[in-house]
């Protein structure tokens, strides 16, 4: 009779899994029960196919022996060689069953990690998409409300101060009086001031940003400013439809002056460093977006061209401070983004 199965439990780390050991298996057990069987086949047919009157049996010969033990064996010998190959076979399968198993436990916990790594900072980060794109879907209807509003003591002030653009330069009371019949409002309105002109470039934080607004509305009346406004805010648009925000780019900063060189002009090595943005999937996105998409790629030339051109009047007024100041804005880190993939600083 087969001994009992006994459980032995061998731990690989990452899972466990009980192998069977056994003394004597099902195969053994039926090889051994047809091994039995033959040779009591084997017994009764020489007891039974003996000589007439159930007398000894006839004499044989040596030949005849060898083949009659042939006879007897050799079905047993094949009986087992049968059970053999069946337990290796089973052995085979339970192997393979067991690196295939170790294999997926591998691959779950790799997954589950991965999964755990992304999923860290994603409900923050969604929230803060969600909030930078519902402040920008109200921008446009912020602008309309607050055109309509009358200029402030601050815009007073701000007349006073000293212009954003270098071509910019406020009219004096000579000039005011020969101005003519017809002339544009925009030619009698104090120029933009710095101050607004970079609050204007880094567009309102959110609906309740008054003084952003009041800026963006004062770079709107400005002809020069208003169409790299535009244009920033197109281009600000089109990138977040692949998911690019400023806000989320930490771009290094550059000295101030190599940003007048840029200004003035260099090109090449020298103005390299301006394009910071390390940001590997933007630039991937960006790239791929300005291949493929005609619309995005004449935007984002037109806005390259516009803040080229009304930056190089800026540099010409602006402090070291007031254009690291503009280099934190939206438009500027826009600008640093679109400028390292079209090579503008190459």
């Amino acid at each position: 009779m087969a001994e009992p199965e006994q459980q032995k439990t061998i731990d690989f780390g990452i899972y466990s899994r009980a192998i069977e050991r056994t003394g004597m298996t099902s195969t053994e057990v039926i090889a051994m029960i047809l091994s039995i069987l033959w040779l009591l086949g084997v017994a009764l047919f020489f007891v039974f196919a003996g000589g007439n009157g159930g007398g000894p049996a006839p004499q044989v010969d040596t030949l005849r022996f060898v083949v009659a033990l042939i006879a007897v064996f050799m079905p047993i010998a094949l009986i087992w060689v049968a059970a053999s190959a069946a337990r290796s076979s089973r052995i085979m399968k339970e192997e393979s069953a067991r690196l295939q198993a170790a294999i997926n436990a591998m691959r779950h916990s790799y997954l589950q990690q991965q999964q755990s790594n992304a999923t860290g900072a994603k409900p923050a980060l969604e929230r803060k998409l969600e909030e930078i794109a519902e402040a920008q879907r109200k921008t446009d209807a912020a602008i309309a409300t607050f055109t309509s509003i009358r200029p402030t003591a601050a815009e007073t002030i701000a007349a006073q101060q000293k212009a954003a653009l270098a071509n910019a330069a406020p009219a004096t009371g000579q000039e005011q009086s020969s101005l003519a019949l017809g002339t544009p409002a925009e030619a009698l309105s104090p120029p933009l001031s710095i101050e607004d002109f970079i609050r204007a470039l880094h567009f309102p934080e959110n609906a309740n940003d008054k003084e952003g607004f009041r800026a963006l509305r004062r770079a709107l009346q400005d002809r020069h400013v208003s169409q790299l406004v535009q244009a920033a805010q197109d281009v600000l648009t089109l990138l977040s439809q692949d998911g690019i925000y400023m806000d989320d780019l930490r771009p290094d900063r550059s000295r101030p002056e190599i940003w007048r060189k840029f200004a003035q002009g260099e090109r090449g090595k020298a103005v390299a460093a301006l394009g910071g943005v390390r940001d590997r999937s933007s630039l991937a996105l960006a790239a791929g977006r300005m291949r493929q998409d005609p619309v995005f790629r004449d935007s984002v030339h037109h806005f390259l061209r516009k803040f080229d051109h009304t930056f190089a009047g800026f540099e010409a007024n602006a402090s070291d401070q007031e254009i690291a100041e503009l280099m934190d804005t939206r438009t500027a880190r826009a600008f640093m983004l679109l400028g390292r993939v079209t090579g503008t600083f190459d």
